[in-house]
């Protein structure tokens, strides 16, 4: 049914898919803490997202031209014109949404702004960005999507960053690392081919599954000490649990899935899957 696989393909390779994820995330840390947000901020992180993402296909597919005609990379050459149009509506989105947002927002996002786009567009010498850096790519993903899901919500919100938001913080990056290194498990031969050495490249698979795994076992203890200070519910603790363990089952079949909608279908839909199962226990 090709009209199947063309529509999941839009969802994917658009980048809406990835943007739901990041909205998703969001909306977590709101229900978690009570939060009222804006539709604002809602909107600005959707939007970003959708812009930042879409833009790094661009861009990506100029380093990748030898696997152009493979899997994902034949998808995305094929609809990039349809990507830029969506990078533009997500850059005139997020342009317009930031300018509501409060002032001490806008200017905590100087530092993941500047992150981001250094990640996607060539800043440094050699034509390079800074995911083309040795290692920096998975921390900076980690961190980027921690501050923009935990830390945006509650600076909107007036929340001070005390210790159990900290934990929250820390508990949200150590999800994205972990759920993030299949993907350089998956991106083996292009890092390879761009010289970029990765976790995977460097101490090998089976280490680098452990390392998720025991990231995903740190996110249940961040976890439980909110539990201890009274900031989550027990019920929280067993959603959390739940997402941790199909999260590790998906990582420890990573390097024996091949297809991309294993990795960008249901790997980046653990955000989705994790933020319903806090909503649905909360």
């Amino acid at each position: 049914m090709s009209w199947v696989r063309k529509i999941i393909d839009l969802i994917l390779y658009s980048n809406f898919w990835i943007a739901v994820g990041a909205l998703a995330l969001c909306l977590q840390t709101a229900h978690l803490l009570q939060l009222e947000l804006p539709p604002a901020l809602l909107f600005f992180v959707f939007s970003s997202t959708l812009f930042l993402y879409a833009l790094h296909r661009i861009v990506g597919l100029q380093k990748v031209k030898p696997f152009q005609d493979k899997g994902r990379y034949l998808v995305i050459s094929t609809f990039r014109n349809h990507i830029i149009i969506y990078a533009a509506l997500g850059g005139l989105a997020a342009f317009v949404s930031f300018w509501y947002l409060n002032w001490n927002v806008q200017l905590a996002l100087i530092i993941p702004a500047i992150l981001s786009l250094g990640y996607v567009i060539p800043v440094l010498t050699g034509n390079k960005r800074f995911r083309d850096v040795h290692f920096v790519k998975i921390f900076m993903i980690a961190l980027v999507w921690a501050a923009i899901t935990v830390l945006l919500p509650t600076l909107e919100a007036d929340i001070p960053l005390h210790a159990s938001i900290m934990w929250m913080f820390l508990e949200r990056a150590s999800f994205i690392f972990a759920i993030t290194i299949p993907f350089d498990i998956r991106d083996l031969s292009i890092d390879e081919h761009t010289a970029v050495k990765t976790i995977p490249s460097t101490f090998g698979i089976p280490k680098s599954k452990l390392l998720a795994v025991s990231l995903l076992g740190f996110m249940l203890l961040l976890a439980y000490l909110n539990v201890q200070s009274g900031v989550y519910s027990p019920n929280t603790l067993i959603a959390l649990s739940l997402s941790a363990f199909l999260s590790s089952a998906l990582v420890y079949y990573s390097d024996k899935i091949s297809h991309d909608y294993y990795f960008t279908g249901l790997i980046d839909g653990m955000m989705l899957v994790q933020y319903l199962l806090v909503f649905l226990l909360l």
